[in-house]
């Protein structure tokens, strides 16, 4: 190539970024959503990443007894697929569109509370941790994509530890603002489980519940005031001649689910929401 040639070239290319046009690797891509952690406000989440992760910059979150704990939407958007691959691969699994290139997937779900095309708002339940597909214990498999391509996650502005586990802090629809509550104890709970039980604490109805394909009861607290604001709450079950378990945070919107078997046996449930209480005696046994 002549030098001619090459201080025209030279020239150009001065003259394009002076003039702030990018030449070179295509347009910029749009800046990221302010993706949250897919669970409600408060919830603390176990996440872990690996080098044989499939994709290898998706995340695993997890936390004890988490089977049927509802999954919410990371961001706005609107549902683009929602897929059931049976035993192998991501098995229940959702995708949602949030623009400019972005969007997130939800693996492993027990169930999908959404439809293709629905619009959705971030904090919204979508679905259920679940053990579907190629998964070996009840988790959420959770990836950020842009233009179809996985990209290293970010909740809160912040990129994840890669590589290694960490526990996560949801910010998502922190801050109040908000009259009603928009999770029922059934979502909190997960399928199948049915209210048999409630009481009233100040800031908060304390409901037990009952799930008759698995035998497990399940206790939550959703909060009645100082809804998305993270604040004190609590829930507990305890089965006769058993320890207790108690769930008890500053979250947004509820604590628990809290949940055991009791074949056979009586269980006390309660909640506290401050110094405001309540404890059953053990009852509904069986």
């Amino acid at each position: 190539m002549s030098m001619d040639v090459k201080r025209m070239i030279s020239g150009v290319a001065g003259l394009a970024i002076g003039l702030g046009v990018l030449v070179l690797g295509g347009p910029q891509a749009s800046a990221a959503t302010n993706f949250e952690l897919p669970f409600p406000c408060g919830q603390t989440w176990s996440g872990q990443t690996r080098t044989n992760h499939s994709p290898q910059l998706a995340i695993d979150l997890n936390r004890g007894a988490d089977e049927g704990d509802a999954v919410v939407a990371s961001a706005s958007g609107t549902v683009s697929k929602v897929r059931n691959e049976g035993s192998t691969s991501y098995g229940r699994w959702i995708e949602i569109n949030h623009g400019s290139g972005w969007t997130t997937r939800y693996a492993h779900l027990s169930a999908q509370k959404v439809s293709v095309g629905q619009s959705v708002s971030q904090g919204q339940t979508i679905g259920n941790v679940g053990n579907t597909g190629g998964s070996t214990g009840a988790h959420l498999h959770f990836e950020q994509l842009l233009n179809g391509s996985p990209q290293k996650i970010k909740f809160s502005g912040t990129t994840i530890l890669y590589y290694g586990t960490k526990n996560y802090k949801s910010n998502n629809k922190c801050g109040g603002g908000g009259t009603t509550n928009p999770y029922t104890p059934e979502e909190a709970c997960g399928d199948g489980y049915k209210v048999i039980d409630g009481a009233n604490v100040t800031g908060a109805r304390v409901s037990l519940l009952y799930n008759a394909s698995n035998g497990y009861n399940c206790v939550v607290a959703i909060k009645t005031t100082k809804i998305g604001t993270a604040s004190d709450v609590g829930a507990f079950l305890e089965v006769q001649g058993e320890a207790r378990t108690t769930d008890r945070d500053e979250y947004g919107y509820y604590a628990g689910p809290v949940k055991k078997k009791a074949p056979g046996k009586c269980v006390k449930w309660g909640g506290v929401v401050g110094s405001s209480s309540y404890t059953s005696g053990f009852e509904h046994c069986g």
